[in-house]
């Protein structure tokens, strides 16, 4: 199964460059790597694509440790918005914590925790285990 669109929101160039390697290497993106620095840059332009009616990122790669907006406040103002398909988000981060885990499950748009770095089994993963799937 292909997946359509991801979007990377996180500061660290290093991360989103070896992200976007694994994602292009393995074939897991046909089209579109959206990437972001930041929740609040990441915010505005998915926003914008919504109020524009275009489809929402199947899956977002999120980080939690941002400056400007960090992930939970992205989350916060996130979920609010009106979807036509509501994105799978994975928080990928290089330490998370119990409370931390508990907090992201009170996001129904979070399907699960990665940690940092990320590795194409990971990705795999979430494909050959359903969990793009609603």
């Amino acid at each position: 199964m292909k997946i359509d669109t991801v979007c990377i929101i996180d500061d660290d160039p290093i991360c989103v460059y070896g992200t976007k390697i694994l994602l292009n290497h393995n074939n897991f993106v046909s089209a579109n790597i959206l990437v972001y620095e930041d929740g609040y840059e990441a915010l505005n332009s998915l926003t914008t694509l919504l109020k524009n009616g275009q489809k929402m990122p199947d899956i977002i790669l999120l980080d939690l440790n941002m400056p400007v907006m960090n992930g939970w406040e992205f989350l916060d103002k996130f979920q609010k918005l009106t979807f036509s398909n509501i994105p799978k988000v994975y928080i990928v981060s290089s330490h998370f914590d119990a409370i931390e885990i508990e907090k992201g499950r009170s996001y129904e748009m979070v399907r699960d925790f990665i940690s940092k770095p990320l590795i194409a089994k990971n990705l795999t993963d979430i494909i050959s285990m359903g969990k793009i799937a609603s």
